[in-house]
């Protein structure tokens, strides 16, 4: 074939396959959408995602399917995703950060930024430390209090090595120079009845996880500077002049890497229309949570200025 031929050629293979993927693109959804949530059943990510799945009906000609993969601090079903043809009927839904902290603290490929397409911000979790209701701790302090006292006889639990629960507590502990027993369990539900069976003295789960178990748990302070939007009774380790590590975790709905942009932007405007119906919220009010959006750049964006601070934290509480 002549280079003048073969240019051509290659310029029209070019233009057919632009045309096929946008073709493709505005016929995009035409079946059900796997929406990977890589924890177990039960958690605050996994509530955002059945409250997505329950409220995206008139926004979405088809069903969102969530479908729990956890093991691996998150990994699994990141893993599984990645590997997904890039078609848009494969997404994740993860605690951002959660997985980028997984990212950081285990020896994997994965990586938040170049692994995958970012979609959208849905919501945002703030982990918290807990204790059963009939525990003899009343304050924040009396766990310190009793954790100077018998260093390392304490137990803590939290929902996997490496997620942000995981790191808050950390830094609660190395902040206020005590020791405890680290007893990881995989996801959210499995902590909080873990701790409702006092298998463990207190714990780092998220602040939502309080909703609906008033009478088995007792929240003694969010971890952050200022008190939960949705659960305002709790108290933060900020007004409580408690030293803390700043760690929370926007909820991220990710792509394969290739996903089609027509793809992405057209499910980044579902889910804003999704996160703004009132259903949306009145789903994750029930489970102490809200609706926080944003855009796919602006979740990039967060991510990496919260990349940038975790990584000395991380460094700091590993040595």
């Amino acid at each position: 074939m002549k280079r003048r031929s073969f240019i051509g050629a290659a310029v029209a293979g070019s233009a057919l396959l632009a045309t096929a993927t946008a073709s493709f693109a505005a016929d995009w959804p035409k079946r059900p959408i796997n929406l990977v949530v890589p924890y177990q059943a039960g958690g605050g990510t996994d509530a955002y995602a059945r409250a997505i799945s329950a409220a995206a009906a008139g926004v979405l000609d088809v069903p969102i399917v969530v479908v729990n993969k956890p093991g691996s601090g998150g990994l699994n079903g990141a893993n599984s995703v990645v590997g997904a043809r890039p078609d848009g009927y494969t997404m994740m839904m993860t605690s951002g950060g959660s997985f980028l902290l997984s990212t950081i603290t285990r020896d994997t490929d994965i990586d938040a930024f170049e692994s995958f397409e970012f979609v959208a911000q849905v919501g945002n979790l703030q982990t918290s430390l807990m204790v059963p209701k009939d525990s003899p701790f009343q304050s924040v302090q009396d766990v310190i209090d009793a954790a100077k006292a018998n260093p390392g006889s304490l137990r803590w639990a939290h929902s996997g090595r490496g997620g942000f629960h995981h790191v808050g507590g950390l830094g609660f502990l190395a902040n206020n120079s005590i020791e405890a027993q680290d007893v990881p369990f995989k996801g959210g539900g499995p902590t909080r009845a873990a701790l409702i069976g006092a298998q463990a003295d207190f714990g780092f789960l998220g602040v939502q996880q309080l909703a609906g178990f008033e009478d088995n748990l007792r929240a003694l302070a969010v971890n952050s500077q200022d008190r939960d939007g949705v659960m305002t009774d709790v108290p933060s380790f900020g007004e409580l002049g408690i030293p803390f590590a700043a760690v929370s975790s926007p909820v991220i709905v990710f792509a394969p890497m290739g996903t089609p942009v027509e793809v992405i932007s057209t499910m980044e405007a579902a889910l804003e229309q999704i996160a703004a119906k009132p259903e949306f919220a009145a789903l994750l009010s029930e489970r102490g949570t809200g609706p926080v959006y944003a855009s796919a750049a602006n979740a990039k964006a967060a991510l990496a200025a919260m990349k940038a601070d975790a990584a000395p934290l991380v460094e700091s509480l590993a040595n």
